[in-house]
Formats: structure tokens, C-alpha cells, sequence
């Protein structure tokens, strides 16, 4: 036992929630031994190919072929080990953006044995100091522009043995350190031949701690998510297959590197299948699809913010009579292009039907969680343009699709009694399978709550369907603690909101439980209005009453310039809750 699993009930609910039929989580569905290992072969069989692409903030283009990035890895390792003291089993914490020194550093710490606790800058400073502590971080590495914010908490950072600053100084070290030994039996060979200068550390293994990544929860304290190299190999292995992304395709990183999402889809999964990935700084709508023709990308993963981004910057573009993409990019540079990966946040069925009309390109939306390493389920790739179309609209949400390869999915009742729903019927998505995190990290009670009868429970409301073949298509309804509970009644948000994108004028929207003394809960809507449009609150509410009926609908509507959202895209309503605090004494009536 340890301080994350304190009970042997839990510890073994966990280990069956890791596991696949057949298949328990040590009888592994990949054939490499460590990250590192699968980078080395990949360097050794296509040494000259271009595996990472990195534009900066300025636009400046770097190229870096699978044999250097390799050799830059173990230079990092070397110079981690031997300067900054990182062992096998240590963390370290980031603090930086999407930059090709950021991927580096990953895979040199993982070449280690380590793990890497990734920050979201985007957070306040205590949030930040709160989890560097709780990771147990031994190093903190910042880019320099972080630095003055990494000194005001350094006090406050009881186990950090060390910060360093990833500037130039830093990147001039590490070109001159030696390369560390990718593989142990070509460093025995060297220190027998005198040319190693000392012992090289023990290999990685696939059950190493690989990454520590905190829940973006808006209440309470984050949890630390706990992934080793395995899950992020065989997540990759999931999602590859299902996508059908070989090594002779490229994809492309618009979303941020500290989550799950920017780290497993578009970079482990290309390099997986021996792939090539461009990394942007951040999204740009300017720079999206001009980028993509130009790299020649054939996937892309976002969330749907950045649909909605496009779909914004492309009428801006025709209104000027130029091209939808930018910079005189037409459909036919885009003809390399497959399709859109999207999950991490609420799409609507407006939304998605928006974007494909405008762009005629498809989405195959999904999901998944940082607690089962990334993406946990898709669209499946060769439904036909009807079917694709069916499961995006025809039930009130968009399909997340069905499960890939590493994983199980299944409705069960939302009281935690283990009771498995049969389809249609409303309840709490669960996964199992070899991606589901090892556990919440220091968190025994949350493990056992989450791992309450062997599968991993993820707080998400959702339902499944089934087709003509068997397959079950599974659809998220909203998140359970978000379910509105308006005098003992729950409605999901999702559908409220569904409703408020179709009132002309609206340009986004959410459904926003409130107290309220007559019912516990009241319905709010936060609106975005379309840039001049003249909707006022009465025809909101009016609009949804028209198909909710009264109870569903929302009594009152709050005008905004913007939408909070975490940084993978997620709508943070409870951040809005305070703005309906008027309206807590007064009684709605129809």
C-alpha cells in the first residue's frame, strides 16, 4: 500500500479497472520496453526523417529529423542527470509553452525514468506552487519569461532542490553535453571498451511514472492524475489505429502542450507510428489552415473553441471577399487533409453542422479524460457521409463515438451502485482498460470513490446507442455535478444550451445553475451576442420556452463579452454562477 491507495478493496478495483478482458494491465498490447527505446528505433530505421516541425511565436520554422532529435534527448538526459541530479523515479515540474526545447525536455526526462509534471501557466501562482509540491518536484525548469513568477513562490516550494531557466545559456550546455546511453547493453559495451565515463543509470521501464497531470476542476483542490509510459504508449496505440495514422502521415499541435491532449494525440501518437507532427506555439485562426497546407498535415486535433474560431474567422474572410482558410489558401491545397480530431470540451450539434457546411471537411469528434490518458473513444473513420452525419445530429447531441483498443466503455446507474444501464438509458460514463491512469496521486479517499466497483467512473453523464452492427455509440450529456437540479428535477445543461445556438444573434451560450430559496436551483443563461446584433433577454427566453416548456428553460439571461474556458477548452460555469446572485430570493412563475 501507499499514500494514494490506502485499502486493498481499492487497490484491487484498480487493477481490474485496468484491465481488459484477457488482457490484465502487465500483459502489455505494445511491443517496446520504454519511450525512449521506441525513439531510439526510430532514429536508428529513419534517421533523416523530419519527426518534429516547431514554428514560434514569431513564425520562425524548425526543422529536427528523428536522428537529432534523438541525440538532443540524450544530451538533456545527461546534462539532467549529471548537473541537476534527476534520477529514475524523480519529478520534475515545467513552466513554459509549446516549444521544441519543451518536447525535448519531456523525452529526456522520460529517457531518465522520471516524470514530468506539466504547468498550465494560465493559473493563478498559488494554484502553480500547490501542485509543484504535491508532484514532490525535485526540478523546476522555466523559460525565462516565467522566471520572475517562479522566484515569488519559490519560498513556498518546500521539496524544489533546483530551478533552472531554459534560455540559451541552458541550450548551449546541453549541445555540448555527451549523449546519454539510449540502450544499457551499448553502454556496457562502451565502459568495457573504456569509452563510457561511468555507470549508465538502470533502463526505463513501461511502469515508470511518466506523467503528472492535475484535474481542472473550478472547485476544490486539483488532483493529480498519475500516467506511466505505458499508458501514453498505448493510448497512442489506440488512437492511431483507430484514426488510421501511419508513419507516412504528419498531424499538426495547436493546443497546449501541458495537457494530455497536445502531449498523447499529436506528439506520442506520431511518433507511435514513426510519424512526423508540427508544433505551433498556440492556435492561430490566421495561421491554422495556412500552416496545414503548407506542412502538407493530414490530421489536426482542437477542441471545439477553435471550430468555432474558424468558423468565425472564415466569415470575417468572406465578407472581405477573400479565401475562407487565409492568405490565399483554397480547398484544393488541402486536399492531403483527412479530417479534424475534437473532444475536451461541449460540442453542439449547431456547432458541428456549422463547421462541416462551411468547410466540408469532417470531425471525428471523441472523448476521453486525463485519468485514462487522453482519448478513450471516436467516430468511427469509415462511417459513410449519411452515418457520419446521423451520429453527429440525430440524437441532440453529437456521438463521442465507440471505444478504441485500449480501453472498455459502459453506462452505469449515477448513484455508484455498479448497476449496468442498457442503451438510452441516462448514467455515468465508466472506462476500463490499459489506459486508465495507475491513480490520483496522494488522493486515497478521491481513488476510492472514482474506482468504487472496478471501473474507472468519470463523472460525465452520458448514454449509449446501438447500430445495425452491434457497435455502441456513446453520447456525453453534461457533467453529473453540473446537472441542474431545479426542485428535485436535473436537466443538463447541454441542452438547454443547444437550444440558446440557434436564437439568431447568439453567438455562444451556457446554461447556468444558480441558487435560487423556491427551487435550490434556477436556470441562467450567460450569452455572447453576435457582434451588433439587437437580441435583447425577453427573446432568449422566449426562444426556449418554445421547445423546453417553462421548468427547462432559462428565467433570466446575463450578457457577456466572453466565455471562461480552461485552457484545453473546456466552459468553466461555475466561474459564472456569481453573476445570477440577484435573482437568489426571487420566485420564477409562469
Amino acid at each position: 500500500m501507499n499514500d494514494s491507495v490506502t485499502d486493498r478493496v481499492t487497490a484491487a478495483n484498480i487493477k481490474t479497472a485496468r484491465t481488459l478482458p484477457g488482457y490484465p494491465p502487465t500483459r502489455y498490447l505494445v511491443p517496446y520496453t520504454n519511450v525512449g527505446q521506441l525513439l531510439a528505433l526510430r532514429a536508428r530505421e529513419t534517421p533523416d526523417k523530419i519527426f518534429l516541425i516547431h514554428y514560434d511565436q514569431a513564425g520562425n520554422r524548425e526543422l529536427i529529423s528523428y536522428a537529432d532529435f534523438d541525440r538532443r534527448v540524450s544530451q538533456y538526459a545527461r546534462l539532467m542527470r549529471e548537473e541537476f541530479g534527476v534520477r529514475r523515479g524523480d519529478r520534475i515540474a515545467t513552466v513554459g509553452y509549446n516549444h521544441s526545447q519543451t518536447v525535448i525536455l519531456y523525452f529526456a526526462t522520460w529517457r531518465l525514468g522520471a516524470a514530468v509534471a506539466p504547468q498550465n501557466v494560465a493559473e493563478d501562482d498559488q494554484r502553480i506552487a500547490y501542485i509543484i509540491n504535491n508532484a514532490a518536484a525535485k526540478v523546476v525548469f522555466c523559460f525565462p519569461e516565467y522566471l520572475e513568477r517562479v522566484e515569488t513562490i519559490r519560498p513556498d516550494l518546500s521539496r524544489v532542490e533546483r530551478v533552472v531557466v531554459m534560455d540559451d545559456a541552458l541550450f548551449a550546455r546541453v549541445a555540448a553535453a555527451e549523449p546519454a546511453e539510449a540502450n544499457p547493453a551499448e553502454a556496457a559495451l562502451r565502459q568495457a571498451q573504456g569509452t563510457a565515463p561511468r555507470a549508465e543509470p538502470a533502463e526505463a521501464s513501461l511502469e515508470d511514472e511518466a506523467l503528472l497531470v492535475y484535474t481542472s476542476g473550478t472547485t476544490g483542490a486539483p488532483k493529480g492524475v498519475v500516467l506511466t509510459q505505458y499508458n501514453m504508449l498505448v493510448d497512442a496505440f489506440g488512437i492511431s489505429s483507430w484514426q488510421g495514422i501511419t508513419g507516412n502521415q504528419r498531424m499538426m499541435c495547436v493546443l497546449p502542450i501541458h495537457h494530455v491532449n497536445g502531449i498523447i494525440v499529436t506528439i506520442i501518437t506520431p511518433l507511435f507510428v514513426g510519424g512526423s507532427t508540427v508544433l505551433n506555439r498556440a492556435y492561430s485562426s490566421s495561421h491554422f489552415w495556412t500552416r496545414i497546407a503548407a506542412e502538407k498535415v493530414n490530421v489536426a486535433s482542437v477542441v471545439p473553441t477553435l471550430l468555432q474560431f474558424s468558423c468565425e474567422y472564415a466569415d470575417a474572410q468572406a465578407a472581405k471577399g477573400q479565401s475562407i482558410w487565409g492568405d490565399g489558401v483554397t480547398r484544393a491545397d488541402l486536399a492531403h487533409f483527412r479530417h479534424l480530431i475534437c473532444g475536451a470540451g461541449t460540442l453542439a450539434v449547431a456547432l458541428a453542422e456549422r463547421f462541416e457546411n462551411q468547410f466540408g471537411l469532417p470531425i471525428l469528434h471523441g472523448y476521453g479524460l486525463s485519468e485514462t490518458t487522453c482519448y478513450s473513444c471516436f467516430l468511427p473513420i469509415n462511417l459513410n457521409e449519411a452515418s457520419h452525419h446521423h451520429w453527429l445530429t440525430a440524437y441532440g447531441y453529437p456521438s463521442i463515438g465507440c471505444p478504441i483498443l485500449s480501453n472498455e466503455m459502459a453506462i452505469f446507474s449515477p448513484d455508484g451502485s455498479g448497476e449496468r444501464l442498457e442503451p438510452g438509458e441516462r448514467g455515468e460514463i465508466c472506462i476500463r482498460g490499459h489506459n486508465v491512469m495507475i491513480y490520483y496521486f496522494q488522493r486515497p479517499e478521491a481513488n476510492q470513490e472514482a474506482f468504487k466497483f472496478g471501473w474507472f467512473r468519470s463523472g460525465d453523464e452520458g448514454f449509449y446507442e446501438v447500430d445495425g452492427q452491434g457497435r455502441h455509440f456513446f453520447f456525453i450529456t453534461g457533467r453529473i455535478k453540473e446537472l441542474i437540479n431545479r426542485g428535485g428535477v436535473k436537466f443538463s445543461p447541454f441542452d438547454i444550451e443547444e437550444r440558446l445556438l440557434e436564437v439568431p444573434g447568439v453567438k455562444a451560450g451556457l446554461a447556468v445553475a444558480f441558487s435560487n430559496d423556491y427551487y435550490g436551483e434556477e436556470i441562467g443563461a450567460y450569452v455572447v451576442l453576435e457582434e451588433g446584433s439587437p437580441l435583447d433577454d425577453a427573446a432568449v427566453i422566449a426562444h426556449c420556452r418554445e421547445t423546453l416548456g417553462f421548468a427547462k428553460s432559462p428565467k433570466v439571461v446575463v450578457f457577456g463579452r466572453d466565455i471562461p474556458v480552461t485552457s484545453t477548452g473546456k466552459y468553466q460555469r461555475l466561474k459564472l454562477r456569481d453573476l445570477f446572485a440577484e435573482w437568489q430570493h426571487v420566485q420564477f412563475r409562469e
